[in-house]
């Protein structure tokens, strides 16, 4: 081998070299600096928090539901995207007693929702790090245009909580990364007092009571957003079992409710089984239901693994939300411009289980509710790939969405179609998605255009055409 000219250097020289480049590296080395306080979501800027992304939330909840006063301690285990000098939490209302970064004492500070968390040392990029938080306090629902008018998040109930957090109230009950394109895998364990029942994602893990306290621990090991988490209390009958598929189910129902009006159980065994063969293989570890009597919230939500129920629902709504499993909680939307990901699809499904069930076609749903409404209906005046935030869960995201996803398989073909969705799913298991994404590969799968197709559907006011 030939050396080179600079291979020859004299050797007394190299000491100074290797001195000069390492004062280069450490200076060309970026500086830690303080994380965003959002990610910048265009419906919610100061969402979820720039500079790490979460991994595991370690949840510790105390609830004393004759005062409202819940005492929690989260430990969140995170990687930092950059280096970070100080990172931001949510967390509304709730007073932080103390945080450590790495077990050591952190400062920090609040402004709104937002706690600035600045710790003994910088953070380097990559470093996995954990920041463990003890706070207190009555948590509050939110109110207000975006669910509906009605309240949601942490609900009061006559023996405990319900927790319905969609799209940004879980940092009411702990402090987060709260958006839905930070998932993490949760351990969640609810202290209440004995005689009740604490109800979370994932499994069951440990069940325990002690010293007039009732304790439970719920392991959700898929990743999973934040409004997903629940930590619903009171007094359930509970029912346990296999779904004929052989997926392990767990529901809780209040029994102040009447029974026999739905088999709660029963249909939502048979839509996750269903699903599964049309959507492709179930993605958690448990499906099931809890369903509380809280009369205030008109509204249904599919927390993880275990949707929540304000009352008994109808079949189509627990098909509904047995379906969020795929759309929504496994494929999670980026930002909530596309919700339509969530609730198009999930709408469209409870069309396909009424086609399932020999009801009606979902090519004869979709044309009643286009006829259903006029051309001059505000329905139409909803842009639902980007509804913006105070209609974000307007019904014709819910609707028109599904009625997109009609005139996609009416333009492709049921053999097309199917194929695409459960790819849609594999291609973005327990990840985040957008709505270009989609788009391309429904064309990829078609091998079709299909930009006017979506651009009509969801981009345009005003009523478009039947196909």
């Amino acid at each position: 081998m030939a050396l080179s000219r600079s291979a020859r250097r004299p050797a007394r020289l190299l000491p100074l070299a290797t001195a000069v480049a390492a004062a280069f590296s450490i200076a060309a080395a970026p500086a830690a600096s303080p994380g965003a306080p959002g990610v910048g979501d265009p419906y919610f800027p100061n969402l979820g928090n720039g500079g790490f992304d979460a991994l595991h939330y370690d949840l510790g909840v105390r609830y004393e539901p004759a005062t409202g006063r819940l005492d929690g301690r989260t430990e969140l285990t995170a990687r930092a995207t950059q280096g970070l000098s100080s990172f931001h939490l949510d967390l509304q209302k709730l007073a932080v007693t103390s945080i450590e970064v790495d077990g050591r004492r952190a400062k920090f500070s609040r402004s709104g929702d937002e706690i600035t968390v600045t710790p003994e040392r910088p953070l380097e990029e990559d470093e996995r790090f954990t920041v463990q938080v003890v706070y207190g306090g009555v948590p509050l629902p939110l109110s207000g245009p975006i669910v509906f008018g009605s309240d949601y998040g942490w609900m009061k109930t006559d023996d405990g909580v319900f927790v319905a957090c969609e799209p940004n109230a879980a940092s009411t009950w702990f402090p987060s990364s709260d958006h839905p394109g930070d998932k993490a895998t949760y351990d969640i364990r609810i202290d209440a007092p004995e005689g009740l029942t604490g109800v979370s994602n994932g499994r069951l893990v440990d069940r325990y009571d002690e010293d007039g306290r009732s304790h439970f621990h719920w392991r959700e090991r898929k990743p999973m957003a934040t409004y997903l988490a629940t930590a619903t209390i009171g007094k359930f009958d509970v029912r346990t079992g296999t779904t004929p598929g052989g997926v392990p189910i767990y529901v809780a129902t209040d029994p102040k409710l009447p029974t026999g009006t739905v088999d709660v159980y029963g249909v939502t065994a048979a839509a996750t089984d269903y699903f599964a063969r049309v959507f492709g293989p179930y993605p958690f570890e448990e499906t099931g239901a809890i369903v509380d009597d809280m009369p205030q919230a008109n509204f249904s939500l599919e927390t993880q693994t275990k949707p929540v129920y304000s009352a008994v629902r109808s079949e189509s709504t627990i098909a509904h939300e047995v379906a969020h499993q795929w759309f929504g909680d496994s494929v999670t939307p980026r930002n909530w411009q596309y919700i339509w990901l969530n609730e198009g699809f999930a709408s469209y499904a409870q069309w396909l289980w009424d086609e399932h069930k020999g009801t009606r076609t979902a090519a004869e749903a979709f044309r009643a509710a286009h006829a259903a409404r006029p051309a001059e209906s505000d329905f139409w005046k909803v842009k639902v790939g980007d509804p913006q935030r105070d209609t974000m869960f307007a019904s014709a995201v819910y609707t028109r969405g599904a009625m997109t996803l009609q005139v996609l398989r009416e333009r492709i073909g049921d053999r097309a179609f199917f194929k695409l969705l459960p790819a849609w799913t594999k291609q973005h298991r327990y990840g985040n998605a957008d709505t270009r994404q989609f788009i391309a590969l429904a064309e990829k799968i078609s091998g079709q255009r299909l930009g006017g197709l979506f651009h009509t559907w969801l981009h345009t006011t005003g009523k478009p055409a039947l196909p």
